[in-house]
């Protein structure tokens, strides 16, 4: 019976998590990249989507890197 209760926890809390991550996750990433790019227009700066797709994932790696390092 033991067993089972901690097994029962243990969904519930993920089922919980699972919820609540839903609920709080952040915006899709191409409303995220929108964004960015209207921010970056109204400095002045106008990047194509292949541009702004590049700058992410170079923004993303060196992230990575910091987090590994």
């Amino acid at each position: 019976m033991k067993g089972l209760n901690v097994l029962a926890a243990f969904l519930g809390g993920a089922a919980v998590g699972a919820a609540l991550g839903i609920l709080f996750a952040p915006e899709k990433g191409e409303d995220t990249r929108n964004k960015i790019a209207e921010i970056l227009r109204k400095k002045g700066i106008k990047l194509n989507r292949n541009e702004m797709e590049t700058l992410v994932d170079e923004i993303a790696a060196e992230i990575k890197s910091e987090v590994a390092g």
